[in-house]
């Protein structure tokens, strides 16, 4: 798996180096600033990008902004950010053009490694993987707003775990029920929030996205 990795701090940048690599992916790009980023993936085209939230030289969201033009101009081109804290905005914007393949993890998870290179391959495969604790604090605050209000608190809490990027199967053994169980509670979520079949959306990803919009 190739990876451009974007870190401004050098200690860190050089630990996410060698975990990575302990886990067989090619680092082929480590940047530390905005504007060498999006030089980075839209030269590379990496199997993922890897990217801290602020970076030089605005210190605000630039690493954020030049992975976002970078999708813009190449879709669907796979980002985990990295932040500090939870932003609900950053999180909307990384799923807005709903086509998966994003990420969004606190720093603290860098800390277990298998969970971290675990998030990093299933952006690289195009799902979705959002912080548990931004989740936690978004469904807080979502928990009483239309549609999600509609939403049982199960309901909640099977999209919830699907916004972390969990499969179905997944979610069954976390909530310990069957996978039957989980998808009909998947149904009724895409059923109130009014995601109707299609070929071309993923359900699941417009689902997270709705939850993080409200």
């Amino acid at each position: 798996m190739r990876v451009v990795l974007a870190e401004d701090l050098f200690l860190l940048q050089n630990g996410l180096v060698r975990m990575l690599e302990a886990y067989d992916c090619e680092i082929v790009a480590a940047v530390d600033n905005g504007p060498d980023l999006l030089a980075a993936l839209l030269e590379l085209r990496p199997d993922v990008a890897v990217v801290d939230v602020r970076m030089p030289p605005t210190f605000t969201d630039e690493g954020l902004q030049a992975a976002l033009q970078a999708r813009r101009e190449a879709p669907g081109l796979p980002v985990l950010v990295l932040s500090q804290y939870v932003e609900q905005l950053y999180a909307r914007e990384l799923l807005a053009d709903g086509t998966g393949a994003v990420g969004y993890l606190l720093k603290d998870r860098v800390f277990d490694s298998d969970q971290f290179v675990d998030a990093v391959r299933r952006v690289a495969a195009g799902g979705t993987v959002m912080d548990p604790e931004v989740i936690a604090k978004l469904l807080a605050h979502n928990a009483h707003t239309e549609p999600l209000g509609a939403l049982t608190p199960r309901e909640r809490e099977v999209l919830a775990l699907m916004a972390e990027g969990r499969s179905n199967a997944a979610i069954a053994e976390r909530m310990v029920v069957t996978e039957r169980a989980i998808a009909k509670h998947t149904s009724n979520i895409f059923l109130k929030l009014d995601l109707q079949p299609s070929d071309e959306d993923n359900r699941r990803v417009l689902a997270v996205l709705a939850y993080l919009n409200t």
